[in-house]
């Protein structure tokens, strides 16, 4: 079994200048998982990309593991 809040958590403190500030909240409901994301100000930017290509990336990375278990995730950046 996958653990998406660590594999999550994993990407962002790689992109990051600010690694220690990296969380991530985790709410699962049946087979669906929301994962929230929270970055420091400062690294918003690496962690979207330019017109929200790293965003989109992550996203699909993260269904793609969630997908392995047979779950739906949902990330959101905050």
């Amino acid at each position: 079994m996958t653990n998406l809040k660590e594999t999550l958590c994993g990407i962002a403190k790689a992109i990051v200048d600010n690694p220690d500030e990296v969380s991530v909240i985790e709410t699962v409901n049946g087979n669906k998982v929301n994962l929230v994301l929270n970055v420091a100000e400062d690294d918003m930017g690496m962690v979207i990309g330019k017109n929200g290509k790293i965003a989109k990336a992550i996203r699909t990375v993260m269904r793609a593991a969630a997908n392995v278990d047979g779950k739906d995730v949902i990330v959101d950046i905050r």
